[in-house]
């Protein structure tokens, strides 16, 4: 496996060597259980793994299949998955990467939501949790820096930054609208001042920070990548025909109204509507699971959000746990087959949510790939990106207020927690800790604390 250079090492001439199909499915399950700190701490663990360390991709392919990903509905985290393991190995490397980017996430999600049911709130989980909660804030913020000085290259790039924080922050802009305002700017700017705009660090940049990638800025688009209409008919086609015959299916076997068709029709609207990650989607989620359907209560849809926080994979599988849920008490196998009910359920929503980004990648992105390194349609990417960067400070502070002030500022300062998070991100700007070695030690410190609280 290569490595990555040594500090301040700019003399690597030569690409790592080709990526058997394998060695990348061991690493896209490797991530899967690694992909903590929501989409944020994902897009920055998958840019340390793949363009710093293996060097599969260039800083600026990398990039550009990012800023396609966050202009789409869904989790872009999982998106830009796809993106590389379909850029890579066509089809069935795109398939593997997203697959198992949310397969890991979702049968941890199906153990804890039985158990959260069967047994209750464990003393011992919630511990764990209490120390979790603040890492992924810590984790959330980190991500956050990181991206924003790669992205940030200039003044301007940082007022729309702002702008975008302040209209999510202060104005509760929806996030569609912040996406499109920061491309009609990159769009007017790319025109009149294309070097604020331009792909950053000139050419040869990622090479003198990590050496030549196997996917580099010059390397020819491979065939399947190609643009193709007969071949996007046949995706959109099949993808369009995949999702027919489920719902089908799930109608002809339990009825339309049953459970599992309303989930499959219900989630595939809600996967149309994630744009800006989970938390844009979360109040369409509540209002559709809890007050109209009743698949589960407010305070259980809490405790979901709970664990779908703390556990790897996007945040928006919390729809496997309300999916989960709602088939458990639903009992649609009768009442000796709960967790059959419940996974099967969960299965159901899982697979509504991410089949369009799956459709999105494959369908979409010999496109993308034809329009990289072309300044029309790289600097309304470019501003957007820097939105985004405002959005995730903001989802950062979301998380702090909820972790510092669980009760609200009526129930007081947790100083705990602020003392976990503060260690958290130490930590990670200052010795530079893993994420997984962060999570664990957070999550002890908050048993310990919890121990000592309850004692």
């Amino acid at each position: 496996m290569p490595t990555a250079p040594a500090a301040g090492d700019r003399t690597i001439a030569s690409p790592p060597r080709p990526v058997s199909f394998r060695e990348a499915l061991r690493f896209w399950l490797k991530l899967g259980f690694i992909s903590f700190g929501g989409p944020a701490g994902q897009i920055a663990i998958m840019h340390t793994e793949l363009v710093e360390r293996r060097r599969w991709i260039s800083e600026r392919r990398f990039l550009h299949a990012l800023n396609y990903c966050m202009l789409l509905p869904g989790p872009e985290a999982q998106q830009l998955a796809t993106y590389i393991g379909w850029l890579m190995h066509r089809t069935r490397g795109g398939l593997a990467a997203g697959l198992l980017f949310v397969l890991p996430s979702l049968f941890i999600l199906v153990l804890l939501s039985w158990i959260y049911l069967a047994w209750g709130q464990l003393p011992l989980v919630a511990g764990l949790f209490y120390g979790l909660k603040p890492a992924v804030t810590a984790l959330v913020l980190h991500a956050a820096h990181r991206i924003g000085t790669r992205a940030l290259r200039n003044a301007w790039l940082w007022a729309i930054a702002a702008a975008a924080f302040v209209a999510i922050f202060a104005l509760h802009a929806p996030f569609p609208l912040i996406v499109l305002a920061a491309a009609l700017v990159g769009h007017v700017g790319g025109r009149h001042a294309p070097q604020v705009f331009a792909p950053g660090g000139g050419p040869g940049a990622a090479r003198q920070g990590w050496g030549p990638a196997l996917i580099d800025d010059d390397t020819p688009t491979p065939p399947h990548a190609r643009f193709g209409r007969a071949r996007l008919a046949r995706v959109l086609a099949g993808g369009l025909g995949l999702w027919a015959a489920a719902l089908a299916a799930l109608a002809l076997t339990s009825g339309w109204q049953g459970a599992l068709a309303q989930m499959g029709w219900f989630f595939t609207q809600a996967a149309l509507l994630t744009f800006g990650g989970a938390y844009a989607v979360l109040p369409y989620v509540y209002q559709g699971a809890v007050e109209q359907q009743h698949w589960l209560t407010g305070a259980q849809m809490m405790d979901g959000l709970a664990l779908g926080e703390t556990t790897p994979g996007p945040l928006i599988m919390v729809v496997a746990f309300v999916g989960f849920v709602g088939g458990w008490t639903r009992q649609l196998f009768g009442p000796d087959a709960l967790f059959l009910a419940g996974a099967a359920a969960a299965g159901v929503a899982t697979f509504f949510t991410f089949l369009p980004s799956f459709v999105f990648i494959l369908a979409g992105g010999p496109l993308i790939e034809s329009t990289h390194g072309q300044l029309r349609f790289t600097a309304p990417l470019t501003a957007i990106t820097a939105a985004v960067v405002g959005v995730i400070l903001n989802l950062a502070l979301f998380f702090a207020w909820h972790v510092l002030w669980p009760q609200g500022l009526a129930g007081g300062f947790d100083g705990v927690a602020a003392l976990i998070a503060t260690g958290a991100a130490i930590a990670l700007w200052r010795f530079r800790l893993g994420v997984m070695p962060l999570l664990a030690l957070c999550a002890l410190a908050g048993l310990a604390a919890r121990l000592l609280q309850g004692g």
